[in-house]
């Protein structure tokens, strides 16, 4: 049993938390990147190995997904300045944001339209290698191609997969896994979206549907897959596997500000904003970015005020071992992708050392954000990928963000600042639900 009442004493800011206050929390426990990684077992060498296995999976990927032929396979997100949305927010919302404001449209990513395209479609991949290899129908220097013939699809049908999620994780495990041949299970909260739901079964993916939340899916899924010794399952709460697929995005967010001619150093600060639910998106891209940019990159979480689940986990250091529910909180929100009562204990720990700080957003500035982003830059995203913009829209304003700043050395060098907004889903968006959203929320 939880103590609340103790954990308030200790952790003040628990209190803002419970009565659903946006809040700006800075990690005490960051240091210095050198000191952090030394209490993390994965390293630069894990995430190189994750780049070449989705390498040797690019002619299989082009061959099943031909959109990805301008890529050459690779399932990759644009960079994209939005000035427009800079100006807005520093004359809306009195931000006095500096620097340069640029938008990680993983939105936008092939296959399944959201960041989960990474990790989840990664993990697939790299069970269908283990298998391959297993059964000697292929060697890695094949041409992975072979694996989208109709005799590997046949083998593959005799396994299954499985995974719980709140929408975009099980649509980028659903799509590849049935892409090369699996029977494929979902198991889906209640806060999922009807249209993802539908998008799935297209696709011959089974999705049972739960009235609790995700954690209670999860559970589900995991016991299920557990009875089937030929069923994989994808745990969003604990795979280092999903977590490297995620962090490959890093080295290629390297190149694409190098294509851009924007520096990264200590004079020239990289801010990095990203929606958290259960934390493995989120904490695998900013692990991969702590490896490359170092001390050099401030990477920070973004959650709704009901269901903070890695600001609750982290602040009060019981990570997995507590939920928003034991504190008050519903859980719900708008933002379906972020609906997770209780976080990563993996994820947390790797953080504990590296994260910056968390802000936390009420669901009614999802579609401000949404609004805003649609008249400065015509891009649609879906309201948890509009969480990433309470980010830059606080950090220079905030008497918080003041103190980080000092603390940091940063105030003299915000001028130099390259802020990106990561978009974690929207692309596959129906119209229809995207014209509800205008009629409801955007045209008041």
């Amino acid at each position: 049993m939880i103590d609340v009442a103790e954990l308030e004493r200790k952790v003040p800011i628990l209190k803002d938390i419970q009565n659903e206050k946006e809040v700006f929390w800075i990690n005490p426990d960051k240091t210095n990147c050198e000191e952090a990684m030394k209490h993390i077992e994965l390293t630069m060498a894990d995430v190189d190995d994750a780049e070449q296995r989705l390498k040797r999976f690019a002619p299989f990927i082009m061959k099943c997904f031909p959109e990805t032929k301008d890529r050459n396979g690779m399932i990759e997100s644009v960079l994209t300045p939005i000035p427009g949305m800079k100006e807005l927010l520093n004359e809306k919302y009195n931000s006095n944001l500096e620097g340069t404001l640029l938008l990680k449209q993983d939105s936008h990513l092939a296959i399944a339209g959201s960041i989960k395209a990474r990790g989840g479609i990664y993990e697939v991949l790299k069970h269908t290698e283990e298998l391959a290899l297993e059964h000697g129908f292929l060697k890695k220097e094949d041409n992975y191609e072979k694996l989208a013939s109709e005799e590997c699809r046949q083998f593959f049908r005799n396994y299954t997969i499985q995974v719980g999620s709140t929408g975009n994780l099980g649509m980028s495990i659903g799509i590849m896994s049935a892409a090369v041949g699996y029977q494929v299970i979902v198991h889906m909260s209640a806060d999922a979206k009807q249209w993802k739901k539908d998008l799935l079964r297209s696709h011959g993916v089974t999705v049972k549907e739960y009235e609790s939340d995700y954690s209670e899916a999860v559970k589900n899924g995991r016991a299920l897959s557990d009875q089937n010794p030929k069923s994989y399952f994808v745990d969003d709460e604990n795979s280092r596997t999903l977590f490297l697929g995620y962090a490959v995005a890093a080295k290629r967010l390297k190149k694409q500000l190098e294509e851009q001619k924007i520096t990264v150093d200590d004079n020239h600060p990289l801010f990095t904003y990203i929606p958290c639910g259960v934390g493995g998106a989120p904490g695998g891209v900013s692990f991969g970015l702590k490896l490359i940019f170092g001390d050099c990159v401030h990477c920070f979480f973004v959650e709704p005020t009901q269901a903070p689940c890695m600001l609750v986990g982290m602040t009060t250091g019981l990570n997995h071992e507590i939920s928003v529910q034991d504190i008050g909180l519903t859980g719900l929100t708008h933002a379906d992708g972020l609906a997770v009562g209780r976080p990563s204990g993996f994820v947390g720990g790797v953080m504990k050392y590296l994260l910056s700080g968390e802000f936390t957003i009420r669901d009614g500035k999802l579609y401000d954000y949404m609004r805003d982003l649609l008249e400065t830059e015509n891009i649609f995203l879906e309201p948890s990928a509009c969480a990433a913009f309470q980010g830059p829209v606080y950090m220079e304003k905030s008497e918080i963000s003041q103190k980080y700043l000092l603390e940091n050395h940063l105030k003299d060098k915000m001028k130099n600042t390259t802020h990106i907004a990561w978009a974690t889903g929207g692309s596959l968006v129906p119209e229809a639900i995207r014209e509800e959203y205008r009629n409801t929320y955007l045209d008041k």
